[in-house]
């Protein structure tokens, strides 16, 4: 038996357990650029305004995000999020150990 064997055999019996990720940028897999910005332009819509961040503070969040290390593709690499969306709310804040907003 294999190396790979053992370890199947190992999750198949329960002693084993995988870190299951779930990856956001898979829900919108397949989708084109249009579709994916009409995506996050609605859920940002549907924030409550009194939730909402203001366009100027909005604005300069996403500048902070654009020069990140850790943005990847619209998504923030340390906590996973649509950085878009996370700018979007006043309550929300840059995951950085020494934050950028």
């Amino acid at each position: 038996m294999t190396y790979s064997n053992k370890k199947y055999n190992a999750i198949a019996e329960g002693k084993l357990k995988l870190d299951k990720r779930f990856c956001r940028k898979c829900l919108t897999e397949g989708f084109s650029d249009k579709e994916y910005y009409k995506t996050i332009s609605n859920y940002i819509s549907n924030i409550p305004e009194e939730l909402k961040t203001p366009e100027d503070i909005y604005a300069a969040r996403l500048e902070s995000c654009s020069k990140c290390q850790y943005l990847m593709n619209g998504l923030c690499r340390l906590c996973g999020c649509f950085v878009e969306i996370r700018a979007a709310s006043i309550k929300n804040y840059c995951p950085n150990k020494i934050p950028y907003w």
